[in-house]
């Protein structure tokens, strides 16, 4: 298990991994950075803040604990993360997208280390994941199972019907992370299907429920480490973040806070970057 950084660490570690996603969606000329920014702090404190057991020189570790990103379209958050704990180098993940890559615009476990599911069809990750923890009981295998959905994809029907099952197999090895970032392709999530008080409906389904701001880092290892202090029944975090959380006031200057599906043109990129750094 990596050592785990302390906070001022945790949120350096985030800024170098959302310049990351700025050059390697930039370079690639198609992507997602908005929603890969809004899940970096998440992901960050998940890879580097102590929480998760894994090892990029043994990558099917059975005892490695597993992280599925159902939003698969972030991806470039999870590909940045990931170069930064070794499973793979910087310069690898700069062919994002480009022809023959492994590194696809979604993960794809068949041509990637570390990576537990193939995901970009979305509302299935949870499923998968349920399965993973099911196996870890059944193996009693003290590995733990962490799913981030998206708050566009959380109005399927089948996220629903495997948030009752969890509950109903009490499974306290898995933490459901939802990344509620406002926005999803064609315009505001509440826009499109109002989910309303979804923290409240994921309690009804018998899951230990937190709410928290999901671009604050202390309040997302807070949240972390209470969720592996819960035993008995399965865990989420309904995470507030913001699309683009990091180069806001950037956006800010081209109207367009949701940025789906597109990357930054190589002049605001550098603006991007000259913010970041700064």
């Amino acid at each position: 298990m990596p050592k785990a950084l302390n906070l001022a660490e945790l949120k350096a570690k985030a800024n170098e991994i959302r310049k990351l996603i700025i050059r390697i969606t930039t370079e690639a000329g198609s992507g997602h950075p908005t929603s890969s920014l809004s899940a970096t702090d998440v992901v960050t404190a998940l890879y580097f803040g102590g929480f998760m057991k894994y090892d990029p020189a043994n990558p099917k570790d059975p005892g490695r604990d597993r992280f599925i990103l159902s939003k698969g379209h972030a991806c470039p958050v999870l590909y940045s993360a990931m170069a930064e704990a070794g499973y793979f180098s910087v310069d690898d993940i700069m062919t994002l997208r480009k022809l023959g890559s492994p590194w696809e615009g979604h993960p794809n476990m068949k041509r990637l280390p570390g990576i537990e599911a193939s995901t970009g069809s979305l509302g299935q990750g949870l499923s998968i994941g349920i399965g993973h923890a099911l196996a870890g009981r059944m193996d009693n295998a003290g590995y733990h199972v962490y799913v981030m959905l998206g708050d566009g994809e959380s109005g399927e029907g089948q996220v629903w019907e495997a948030f009752a099952a969890a509950d109903k197999y009490k499974l306290g090895n898995l933490t459901a992370i939802i990344d509620r970032n406002g926005y999803q392709q064609t315009g505001a999530t509440e826009d499109v299907l109002d989910l309303g008080d979804l923290a409240g409906k994921i309690n009804s389904f018998g899951w230990h429920v937190q709410t928290i701001d999901g671009n604050q880092m202390e309040e997302v290892v807070d949240a972390l480490g209470a969720a592996r202090d819960v035993k008995d029944q399965p865990t989420a975090i309904v995470a507030n973040t913001r699309k683009g959380y990091g180069i806001l006031p950037v956006l800010e200057t081209t109207g367009d806070l949701n940025f789906h599906g597109k990357p930054l043109p190589e002049d605001l990129a550098e603006k991007a970057l000259a913010h970041l750094s700064g």
